[in-house]
């Protein structure tokens, strides 16, 4: 009996290349579609933010009578401010994050759109806008 002595072989230098191309298409294709989903998400991430202030500022209200006012803001979830006696928080549990572009929320109160306003300005960080650079607000859902 003879045994073939036939060493193991790996990858040519072609089937790599061949390889490394059909990796590259792929992602070509699918790349933008998921890019384009991480901007929905943070934006759809912005408006549940959005939506738990409003819950905290709500549950704040039952306890002192009224709504912190624009100086006071968003950071009386967490902190007692002076002249709320029955102030029973932190509202929240965690500290106030910024929006998912990293910068603040901002709050405004009375609002322009009801007792106060929740804005994110998106990832422009302006006023007005559409699509990525949509404004996330507390009176309106996304896309309308």
């Amino acid at each position: 009996m003879k045994r073939s002595n036939r060493r193991e072989q790996g990858f040519t230098l072609m089937e790599l290349v061949v390889v490394i191309i059909i990796i590259g298409v792929l992602a070509a294709l699918v790349g933008p579609k998921f890019f384009g989903r991480v901007s929905e998400a943070k934006q759809k991430a912005a408006k549940a933010q959005i939506e738990l202030f409003g819950t905290a500022l709500d549950a704040l209200r039952l306890d002192v009578g009224r709504y912190p006012t624009t100086e006071e803001g968003l950071k009386s979830l967490r902190e007692k401010p002076s002249g709320m006696e029955t102030w029973k928080g932190p509202y929240l549990p965690k500290e106030i994050p910024a929006d998912p572009w990293g910068k603040p929320y901002i709050y405004k109160s009375p609002g322009d759109h009801g007792d106060y306003d929740l804005i994110s300005y998106g990832i422009d960080g302006t006023e007005g806008g559409d699509g990525e650079g949509l404004d996330i607000v507390s009176w309106k859902d996304i896309g309308k």
